[in-house]
């Protein structure tokens, strides 16, 4: 398996663990405001979704001028967007070869900038952006007094493989 695969796999685990935790967190802490980089669990929730579907389309060859509309009122409706999204990435990519890969792509900002990647660079950030975010999402939490969270670090995905 490609590294990127595992890590895409890892993202999709990582991302429906925490989603499992927010199913059960009460509504008063998931619309929270909190001072983070999104003033809420469902503010960055809803930000590692519409991030996901944007990278998702710009490799399929669609640059967004904005940013994609996503309502925030409903909680499973969200929690279930960031899982799907990872999800629509994966599946993506399960269907190319590593030429694809390593081959890179045109796309442009939503300021209008244009940039080139190889797809492979583009997945390794997708997986980042939602480590780093995930982090910030169990620091609300913990804040908040919730105590059963759940690792989601790759070596407790890379744990999970071993047993």
């Amino acid at each position: 398996m490609y590294s990127i695969h595992k890590h895409l796999t890892f993202n999709v685990w990582a991302n429906t663990k925490t989603a499992e935790v927010l199913r059960n967190v009460e509504d008063g802490i998931f619309f929270r405001e909190n001072k983070s980089s999104f003033p809420s669990i469902a503010k960055t929730v809803i930000h590692m979704w519409g991030a996901q579907s944007i990278w998702l389309t710009r490799m399929q060859g669609t640059s967004l001028t904005t940013f994609p509309h996503i309502e925030l009122r409903d909680k499973m409706v969200s929690l279930d967007g960031l899982v799907k999204s990872a999800e629509d990435i994966q599946k993506f990519i399960e269907s190319k070869d590593e030429a694809f890969l390593t081959s890179t792509y045109a796309y442009k900002n939503m300021k209008g900038d244009p940039f080139e990647n190889s797809y492979e660079e583009t997945l390794f950030h997708v997986v980042n952006h939602s480590t780093y975010h995930r982090g910030q999402i169990i620091t609300m939490l913990r804040d908040a007094g919730v105590t059963n969270v759940v690792g989601t670090d790759l070596i407790h995905y890379l744990r999970t493989l071993k047993k």
